[in-house]
C-alpha cells in the first residue's frame, strides 16, 4: 500500500482465489507483491511469504535490451545503482524486455509504459528511504549502503543457520534487492533466484557470471523469510 500511495498507482480489480496472495500477480499498478505459498515438507504444512519486486540487478539485462531500441528508456542511477524505466519505454517491445528479466518483473501500464519498482529513486535522491522500508511495521526491511547491508545480512544469516541449515541470501552478489530466506528458494517463488531466460539464451549460470563484479551503491532490502 505504501508503494502504491507513493507512486500514485491505482488499485487493481481482484477476486478471491483461495490464497492470501492478493492481487494474484504484479501488474501495471502493483510494483511490489507479497507472494504466499503453502508447502508440505516432511509431512508438515509450512507457509512461505516472499515480497516480490525488482532486484535492481548490478548489470541489468533489461537495460541492455531496451537500449537497443531507445536510448535512456531504462536508466541505472550512478549513485545508487537503482534501475528505473522512463516514458521512452513506450517505444520499446514489452515482450523482449520482460523476457530479458531473470526474475519476470517488468509489466506494462495502461498508458503503454513498461513499469516496475524504482527503488523510490525520487525519495532516495533526497535523503529519504524507500516507502516500503519506511512503512514496514516489523522491521523486516533494511536499506543502506551495500557493504553495511551485506554485513548485516550475513550476521543475521549466521544466526539463522543454527536453527535453519538451509538459510541463504539470494543472488546477493548480483542484485541490490537481496532476500534472506530460511528454506529452499523454490518454496517461496519460482523466480526467487535468477531464472533461465531462453528467449535471450541467458541461463542463470551465464547471467551470474556477467554480474559477478564489484558493486557500489545502495542495497535496497533484506527480507527475513
Amino acid at each position: 500500500m505504501a508503494c502504491k500511495n507513493w507512486n500514485r498507482n491505482g488499485a487493481s480489480m481482484t477476486k478471491n482465489t483461495g490464497s492470501h496472495q492478493n492481487p494474484p500477480d504484479l501488474d501495471g499498478n502493483t510494483f511490489k507483491l507479497v507472494r504466499f505459498s503453502e508447502v508440505m515438507t516432511e509431512g508438515k504444512l509450512a507457509w512461505y511469504f516472499f515480497a516480490d519486486q525488482c532486484r535492481h540487478c548490478i548489470d541489468p539485462p533489461c537495460k541492455d535490451v531496451a537500449g537497443g531500441y531507445e536510448a535512456d528508456a531504462v536508466i541505472q542511477d550512478d549513485a545508487t545503482g537503482a534501475v528505473y524505466y522512463t516514458e521512452k519505454t513506450k517505444k520499446v517491445p514489452f515482450d523482449e524486455v520482460k523476457a530479458s528479466c531473470p526474475y519476470d518483473i517488468p509489466r506494462k501500464a495502461a498508458d503503454g509504459r513498461i513499469v516496475k519498482c524504482t527503488m523510490c529513486i525520487d525519495r532516495v535522491s533526497h535523503g529519504l528511504i524507500p516507502a516500503c522500508v519506511k512503512s514496514c511495521p516489523t522491521g523486516a526491511l533494511n536499506f543502506g549502503e551495500r557493504e553495511a547491508m551485506l554485513t548485516l545480512a550475513n550476521e543475521r544469516l549466521g544466526k539463522l543457520k543454527e536453527r535453519y541449515p538451509k538459510a541463504q541470501l539470494l543472488d546477493s552478489d548480483s542484485v541490490r534487492a537481496v532476500f534472506l530466506v530460511v528454506d529452499e528458494p523454490k518454496y517461496y517463488h519460482k523466480t526467487a533466484v535468477a531464472a533461465a531466460t531462453p528467449e535471450r539464451g541467458v541461463t542463470r549460470k551465464v547471467a551470474l557470471h556477467r554480474l559477478l563484479k564489484p558493486a557500489r551503491g545502495l542495497l535496497q532490502a533484506i527480507v527475513q523469510g
